[in-house]
């Protein structure tokens, strides 16, 4: 720490200071997480630098083992933003065999969505539940992603193996967010209207690198 208030860290060390410093601050506050989805919520807390992740986050029993099971076995991501795609480290992914996908850009999803007076994200889940192999889906922006999985759930249509549901936002976020908490599908869910892209790519990664 030099007399400006700048501490010297390496960059090849910057990552592994940011950690040291969220995990003291994690003592300070009194919070205790979970070891089985630690690293998990301080990845997000990492990239948010928003401490309410560690009491908001919730994850089904067995959840983020369950998850990297599903990526050892080469199960795809699904994302429900460009944004999100972006985060994932694909290339780690891949020496699972797995890959990520978007459909939101493509330009039959838009054509359809019109015709049909529904958000792109919605026929997005679509197209995504015809994919062969496992896949976890990674939403974080469209609620409108979730309650078309809960609906395609409720008719008999796809069961999705893994949710990752943390859409931002105010219209619809928290109920379609509550639509699959202690429901039958394992899941990282973040209650309330926090979440984003970003966050969605930083689980992931989380899971990616624990294995």
């Amino acid at each position: 720490m030099n007399d400006k208030g700048f501490e010297y860290v390496l960059p090849k060390d910057i990552e592994k200071r940011s950690f040291e410093i969220i995990e003291e601050e994690l003592i300070s506050r009194g919070l205790v997480i979970d070891p089985a989805v630690k690293d998990v919520t301080k990845r997000v807390i990492h990239t948010t630098a928003d401490f309410d992740y560690a009491e908001s986050l919730l994850f089904s029993k067995g959840a983020v083992e369950k998850a990297r099971e599903l990526i050892k076995a080469g199960a795809d991501i699904v994302t429900d933003t460009n944004m999100a795609k972006a985060g994932i480290n694909k290339k780690k992914l891949a020496e699972y065999g797995g890959e990520v996908h978007c459909f939101m850009a493509d330009e039959d999803v838009a054509r359809e969505a019109k015709e049909r007076e529904q958000t792109r994200a919605s026929v997005s889940m679509e197209r995504a539940s015809k994919l062969k192999g496992p896949v976890i889906f990674a939403i974080g922006n469209a609620p409108t992603a979730l309650i078309a999985l809960k609906e395609m759930m409720d008719k008999g249509i796809f069961i999705p193996e893994f949710v990752i549901g943390v859409p931002v936002g105010f219209v619809n976020v928290e109920v379609a967010k509550e639509l699959f908490i202690d429901g039958s599908v394992p899941y990282i869910i973040n209650r309330g209207r926090k979440g984003g892209s970003n966050v969605a790519a930083a689980i992931c990664n989380a899971l990616i690198y624990g294995i």
